[in-house]
């Protein structure tokens, strides 16, 4: 007797195929969905804008044309000579160096302090776009003997780029410092970009010479370690403090004690940073507020 297998119904399979589609949709339509994360920072382009700035002769026909750089790369910059050296009897061109410091004037700017000084080829904060009178003093030397001269350049740049907005923010309160005393200062670091991570490490630095004592019991900070193992002394005119859970909304408050001498000094803050994307690695440095100091 032969057995005969029966199949279901074709319809079943399609009711039940049904079922499990409007299942499927109902589920889906009622899940709360995931927060998106933030896309990672775009590393900034390096732009560079150069300007003649002038030419600097020595008592020998020895001269140097000296071109007048700024490269703006996110929230900083650097300005540097570059030099072109000749020797006017021998007619060789010698490698040169350049070093120096530098003052900005943003034209049209109310007052007449610069807009931004430093050294040359170091970072500073990039001030955002607009035309800017450079002037540099310039020490050029070259790899060879030969070439020793100083004196003035001057150019003017036009930077087009707009200042990115911040990431980071740093406050403080507590007065201004008073030779003989000691003063408590309350540091505010704030991460007020959803880029990066909650790595920042914040910097103190007091003028080394007065004798400046900078500390703090917070486990984070430490007095830097300058020396070679197995020097244990450490820069009591500084003070390095290792930030970790900086967030969107929730800051970060570290507070020191600056011990003062006969001698005035001023403490100045500045914040380091990342912005990881993937495996690779960019940041900023951010000058924060300076601490002043008044004699009497």
């Amino acid at each position: 007797m032969s057995r005969t297998s029966r199949k279901p119904p074709t319809r079943l399979y399609a009711l039940g195929a049904l079922s499990a589609l409007l299942l499927w949709t109902t589920a889906a339509a009622h899940a709360t969905p995931s927060p998106q994360a933030p896309a990672p920072a775009q590393a900034p382009t390096p732009v560079t804008h150069c300007a003649p700035g002038g030419t600097l002769r020595g008592a020998h026909g020895q001269y140097a044309d000296i071109a007048l750089c700024v490269t703006h790369t996110g929230a900083t910059m650097t300005v540097m000579a570059a030099a072109t050296c000749r020797r006017d009897l021998t007619g060789t061109r010698p490698v040169c160096r350049t070093s120096g410091t530098w003052t900005a004037h943003r034209d049209g700017s109310p007052t007449a302090e610069p807009t931004s000084s430093g050294t040359l080829a170091g970072r500073a904060d990039y001030p955002g776009p607009g035309a800017y009178r450079i002037s540099a003093a310039v020490h050029v030397r070259s790899t060879t003997p030969g070439i020793d001269l100083r004196g003035q350049a001057r150019g003017t740049l036009t930077l087009t780029e707009a200042a990115p907005p911040p990431t980071h923010r740093v406050e403080v309160t507590g007065g201004t410092l008073k030779p003989g005393t000691s003063t408590t200062l309350t540091y505010t670091v704030s991460r007020v970009s959803d880029h990066g991570d909650g790595s920042a490490r914040l910097g103190l630095i007091g003028e080394e010479a007065t004798g400046i004592r900078v500390v703090s019991s917070d486990t984070r900070c430490v007095n830097p370690l300058p020396g070679r193992y197995p020097s244990t002394t450490r820069s009591m005119y500084a003070l390095d403090c290792a930030l970790t859970d900086l967030q969107p909304g929730r800051p970060a408050t570290v507070t020191v004690r600056a011990t003062l001498k006969a001698t005035c000094s001023t403490l100045v803050s500045k914040l380091g940073y990342w912005t990881p994307k993937g495996q690779q690695t960019t940041g900023g440095m951010l000058t924060g507020p300076t601490v002043t100091c008044k004699n009497g």
